[in-house]
């Protein structure tokens, strides 16, 4: 007993004096956490430096843009081919992707050798080979004459400019084909494939093996966002913001960016960390001073560090007795397998000795445990390096992402992961150790980088596919430049139509007289009260206007209308804003004074003086009874005799687009038109008495409330309505009516969008096909969502928090999609006023009989003041339709409650003067 205890004690006492031994010659090796942090930080700045276009040219790391945009997300369908080539072996494969309501995938493939060569010969034949082997693939499986998809797996570094193209910057591991580099692969091979006939592939996808690998664990774990191989050689990828990509066009959505992480120190950022043996590695290469980071890490190069770790401590008498064989001499006589073999739990010290022995050597017992131990320092530094850099990769995507704490999986290949025992525990250990803030999943690639391949292509063809469709839905919202010349003219043809007679009744443009004969000339002022009603908030204003100065100042208080007063009885309404009226008086001191007023009202009405309003019909979700048909000012002063406290003195009854237009031409007499676009939408504007039928006499001018919101009601803009148009009108409070306004204002725009989203989901194009609830409820996406999306300044990721607010949970892609279709909806919107716009700026000049005309445009409204591209596109769509009128924009600041007043002034002033007369 005592004898086996003596030998425990040895066998302990021998193996710790030969682990001390080694760790001393090998000290530089031994990475501490502190070392790895640091490397961690500089393969952050390397990062950033090759995402830079500046900084891009002279980095190291070169961070390759794939153009691979989207991960699988389970409805691929197809089947597909695949290429591998990059290893020891070329493989093809054929993969079947189906749903059946979950991922399946179906793959059929064969190996084929790569002879050194053809790797190593002409660039031609390499691709004549890999073309004859496809062939030869094709053939046995009966697949000749049928059009195949098909994705090829490259792993050498490439540069991209498209999803099916590469530019080989240099050959790595153990190619070395000339004339290739600087070509493009996918060329090369469709080139070679030309030659057989019989076969028809259609080239979708080039990517690197890390890509394959990050594509085929996305395919089981959606989560999964980086791709990482530690093989034959070793590369990581992952997905990144485009707004980081320098490199690439556009800001939307992400991009797999193929790290090519083995080129990291080849600017000399690691001379600190390599060592004696990694230079001497380093020179014996193939590609001296390339790849440095790699050939730290990867399986071409752990056996020969090994070998020439022993080859020195044998040389300085510290192995074998000072023995060295030829074998030991010999360059690649020790492989990564037999790292992996000696480093075994158990068998491990009995591989050594075996491996040992095959090399001419005669190991005691403390060579074999010594030897073990440079296996275990080579293997776990190569783990060590790759962790530093993989920690690097997670913290930008958890920064990126804006997250305290990121949940993420990585996918994994490659022999060295694979096959060595200790290597993947190492590594996932280091890693949490050194992003304790990271959740990571490891994932490892079951079928490898060529069903990764497969997968790419297969997203492509469907993102390809969907885009068609996508594509097709937003098309029906672009509008070419007959279509708004069309509209221009027909709006115009409307204008007639409501200034004449005869034809008054029957036009969908109302063009209603509103008996407001002039601007203000600076020459107006008095206190005067102000009413505002014309959507769910209802404003009382005292405004007082000084003379000569131009000079307003305004105080105001702002009242809800609740919904049941909006659509309850005329009676009600009346008495809550006299309620409102006398709750201001109130606040203001003011309950005795007899003041002028101007009320603000906006909505379609017939007026037969300045202080007479008959309401024609309610829009904007009011629907309170008894009243259309009646006199507005007359119901307002029916309700203020009921409430017997004050009384106050009705001057005019005004839209708030003409209130806007009296504002804008306070300050700018050229100022002749008003527009709103807002809730809802309408324009006004100064019209020569001669050409207003409906009042009598021909001087001077009048102003024109058009009611433009009503425009298509006859079924003229047909032509240009959509399905979801159609929809958003049935499910309104009015429909048939105001057909214009509900493809231009703020009230219907969301609703739009929404219809759209819905159809788009149906069809399975977002949301991964489920429709929530909050989805399907009405009014549910406002407007100011749109402003929101559209706006330049908001990432992605806030969109998708929106969406999620919405009860929408949607992926980058799906962001990228609501966006577009934001625009799309906001655009046409702009275009179409921008046409209505264009139609009266050119009858004002024809009326005048000028050859250019110089006028300005009030402008009031949500839309117009919050939409980030409204007012440009707006803008655009003017000039480019009325290229002969100066239109100048001018933004209402005070709105259309000012405007009231104003117009109050005038006619109080325009009274005396007739008075006087």
């Amino acid at each position: 007993m005592f004898a086996v205890h003596l030998m425990a004690f040895y066998f302990s006492k021998l193996k710790e004096d030969q682990i001390k031994k080694v760790d001393r010659f090998l000290y530089d090796m031994r990475l501490s956490d502190e070392t790895l942090l640091d490397i961690m930080a500089r393969f952050q700045a390397e990062m950033q430096k090759g995402l830079g276009k500046d900084t891009n040219p002279t980095a190291a790391v070169k961070m390759l843009p794939t153009f691979v945009r989207a991960i699988p997300d389970g409805s691929e369908n197809g089947e597909f081919l695949s290429l591998d080539l990059g290893g020891s072996k070329f493989r093809v494969l054929k993969v079947q992707v189906s749903q059946e309501g979950k991922r399946n995938v179906q793959m059929e493939s064969q190996f084929y050798p790569t002879p050194n060569e053809i790797i190593r010969g002409n660039g031609s034949e390499l691709f004549d080979y890999v073309a004859d082997c496809l062939a030869d693939f094709m053939k046995t499986k009966g697949l000749k004459h049928k059009k195949l998809p098909l994705g090829l797996t490259f792993s050498f570094p490439c540069r991209q400019t498209k999803l099916e193209e590469g530019i080989l910057l240099s050959w790595t591991k153990k190619f070395k084909a000339r004339g290739v580099q600087g070509t493009d692969v996918v060329s090369c091979l469709t080139k070679a494939m030309r030659k057989h006939k019989d076969i028809d592939v259609d080239i979708l996808a080039l990517v690197n093996d890390t890509v394959g690998t990050l594509m085929t664990c996305a395919y089981d774990d959606p989560y999964c966002e980086v791709g990482v191989i530690i093989g034959t050689g070793t590369n990581a990828c992952y997905m990144e913001d485009m707004s980081n990509i320098d490199l690439v066009e556009g800001d939307e959505g992400r991009m797999c960016i193929n790290t090519e992480w083995g080129a990291f120190g080849d600017d000399g950022a690691l001379e600190d960390i390599r060592t004696e043996f990694d230079r001497e590695l380093d020179l014996g290469s193939l590609n001296p001073g390339k790849q440095l980071f790699e050939k730290m890490i990867s399986g071409l190069y752990l056996g020969e560090l090994v070998r020439i770790i022993l080859l020195k401590m044998a040389k300085a008498g510290l192995l074998f007795g000072g023995e060295k064989s030829s074998a030991l001499h010999t360059k690649g006589k020790i492989e990564t397998r037999h790292v992996a073999a000696m480093e075994k739990y158990k068998e491990g010290l009995a591989n050594t000795r075996e491996i040992l022995t095959d090399l001419g050597l005669e190991p005691s017992e403390a060579d074999c445990i010594a030897v073990q131990h440079v296996c275990t320092i080579v293997s776990f530094r190569s783990a060590n390096l790759c962790a530093a850099a993989l920690a690097a990769i997670l913290t930008r995507l958890r920064v990126n992402k804006k997250l305290a704490r990121l949940r993420t999986t990585v996918g994994m290949d490659g022999t060295v992961y694979k096959i060595h025992p200790q290597y993947p525990k190492r590594l996932h250990k280091v890693v949490r150790r050194l992003v304790p803030n990271c959740d990571v999943r490891f994932l490892l690639s079951e079928s490898g980088s060529t069903k990764g391949a497969a997968m790419v292509t297969a997203v492509a063809s469907r993102v390809q596919a969907q885009r068609k469709q996508i594509d097709k839905v937003l098309a029906l919202f672009q509008l070419t430049r007959e279509q708004l010349e069309d509209v221009q003219g027909k709006m115009r043809a409307e204008f007639e139509y409501g200034l004449k007679k005869d034809t008054h009744l029957t036009a969908t443009v109302k063009m209603l007289p509103t008996y407001v004969c002039g601007m203000p000339d600076g020459t107006e002022k008095g206190k005067f009260l102000a009413l505002d009603l014309g959507g769910t908030n209802f404003r009382v204003l005292l405004v007082k206007i000084r003379s000569g100065r131009r000079s307003v100042r305004m105080y105001n208080k702002i009242f809800a209308i609740p919904l049941e007063i909006m659509q309850g009885t005329g009676e009600e309404l009346f008495d809550h804003i006299v309620q409102c009226i006398a709750d201001f008086l109130d606040y203001m001191g003011l309950k005795g004074a007899q003041l002028p007023l101007g009320f603000t009202f906006s909505f379609p009405c017939r007026q037969t003086s300045i202080d007479k309003g008959t309401l024609i019909e309610w829009t904007k979700g009011f629907k309170a009874t008894d009243c259309e048909g009646e006199d507005m000012v007359d119901m307002l002063r029916e309700a203020i005799k009921r409430r017997n406290e004050f009384d106050l003195d009705i001057v005019a009854v005004v839209n708030d687009t003409v209130g806007t237009m009296m504002t804008c031409g306070h300050e700018d007499p050229n100022c002749e038109i008003g527009l709103i676009a807002g809730t809802g939408s309408n324009m006004c504007y100064m019209e020569e008495m001669r050409n207003i039928e409906l009042v009598e006499g021909d001087e001077g001018k009048m102003c024109i409330n058009t009611e433009w919101g009503g425009f298509g009601d006859n079924g003229c803009i047909d032509d240009i309505r959509t399905q979801y148009d159609k929809k958003v009108d049935e499910g309104s409070l009015n429909p048939g009516k105001q057909r214009y306004e509900k493809m231009t204002s703020g009230m219907y725009l969301g609703e739009i969008v929404r219809q759209i989203l819905i159809d788009l989901t149906k069809q399975g194009l977002l949301f991964r096909g489920q429709i929530s609830e909050r989805l399907r409820t009405r009014g549910i996406f406002e407007t100011k969502f749109l402003s929101q999306i559209e706006s330049d300044r908001l990432a992605l990721l806030q969109v998708r928090r929106i969406l999620q607010q919405l009860g929408l949970d949607s992926t980058c892609e799906d962001s990228i999609v609501v966006k577009e279709v934001c625009g799309a909806v906001s655009r046409r919107a702009a275009q179409l006023c921008g046409a209505g716009l264009a139609a009266v700026v050119e009858k004002r000049r024809e009326d005048q009989g000028l050859e250019y005309l110089k006028i300005t445009v009030g402008v009031d409204g949500t839309l117009y003041k919050l939409h980030p591209h409204f007012s440009r596109i707006l803008q655009e769509t003017v000039k480019e339709l009325a290229p002969r009128c100066d239109v100048t924009l001018m933004l209402s600041e005070d709105g259309s409650g000012k405007g009231a007043a104003l117009i109050t002034a005038v006619a109080k002033r325009l009274q005396q003067a007739q008075k006087e007369n």
